[in-house]
């Protein structure tokens, strides 16, 4: 049972988180942040980006600052189901030869699925339980993972050989596709400092499982105005094109608009947005802070899209700019 914090616990907990992995991590503020949204809404990342960005480094700092169990999945072609959740080995002991389940490596609080997109679909669909129903089944048991569970996932933007794209029901169970930026030059120059000398920065604990829990709890009690709900819905709304709140633009380049789990997503961040900005009540700039890594996955956008090189979130900034705060 996790206890209850306030609003204050919650800023002071989800600073001192964001400090200690400023320790280790160089700039990338809004990689972090959106990350720490993830977390504290109880869901799972996907983040793109070239490899070498320090994605496995953030995941693994995370897990040290929450004081979480750390597992890391190197997704390849010849991973199978059971490498990641376990599976029932023959054992002999006194009471003679029986079936035992060894846990595998989904068995965290953090996950890391590197490369995730290079795994088969067969094992992926093993990952898809595991992040909607927080369960995996091995041999028609159902096992819970432990609590709090959050898988973040890293997948390469480059088009490679050897990746089975992720199906879109499955892109639909992360809460956050996040954008992993290449650094300035300063931020380089800081990077260097930092990996090539004597001294190591490392994070320390600073918040446990059960406060987590609490903080994920609270965060789901933050009021927010109907009409605010409502901006929620109609930006969800006019991202299929054929819908009447559509803009041009949607109906030209996109082929499926976004499902209900992103303005969930959004509604959710913008709550967690509005705590770590010191308001107990969720505003339309959180949901707009929200709209883009909350929506940049589950747009599915068309060929013309694709041969003109319109993205997804030049699509959902046409879609804020021309919406309204009306009820």
């Amino acid at each position: 049972m996790s206890h209850p914090i306030s609003a204050d616990d919650f800023r002071r907990h989800a600073a001192a988180i964001e400090e200690q992995v400023g320790q280790v991590i160089v700039g990338q503020r809004a990689l972090v942040r959106q990350t720490l949204i993830t977390l504290l809404a109880g869901g799972n990342a996907l983040l793109e980006g070239v490899p070498g960005l320090g994605k496995t480094v953030l995941v693994r700092t995370l897990s040290q600052a929450v004081d979480c169990a750390f597992s890391r999945i190197q997704f390849t072609p010849d991973l199978m189901p059971s490498d990641i959740v376990g599976t029932n080995l023959i054992v002999d002991d006194e009471h003679g030869r029986r079936f035992q389940f060894e846990q595998g490596p989904i068995f965290a609080n953090l996950v890391l699925a590197d490369e995730i997109n290079r795994a088969t679909p067969k094992t992926q669909s093993a990952m898809l339980e595991a992040m909607q129903e927080r369960s995996v089944t091995v041999a028609k048991a159902t096992r819970p993972l432990p609590q709090p569970f959050f898988v973040l996932a890293t997948q390469n933007p480059l088009e490679m050989e050897g990746t089975y794209p992720l199906p879109e029901a499955q892109l639909d169970r992360f809460f956050f596709k996040i954008d992993v930026t290449f650094p300035t030059v300063d931020e380089l120059v800081e990077i260097a400092l930092r990996t090539t000398g004597a001294d190591q920065p490392t994070a320390r604990a600073v918040v446990d499982g059960p406060t987590l829990l609490a903080m994920q709890s609270l965060a789901r009690g933050v009021p927010i105005a109907e009409h605010v709900v409502t901006f929620a819905a109609r930006l969800l709304k006019a991202t299929h094109p054929d819908s009447p709140e559509a803009p041009e633009e949607v109906r030209r380049y996109v082929r499926f608009g976004a499902s209900p789990r992103g303005m969930q997503a959004m509604i959710l961040a913008a709550k967690i947005g509005a705590l770590l900005d010191g308001r107990y009540n969720a505003a339309f700039d959180d949901l707009r802070d929200a709209a883009r890594p909350a929506l940049r996955h589950r747009l599915i956008l068309n060929f013309e899209a694709q041969a003109e090189g319109v993205s997804a979130d030049s699509v959902i900034g046409g879609i804020l700019e021309g919406m309204t705060e009306r009820v």
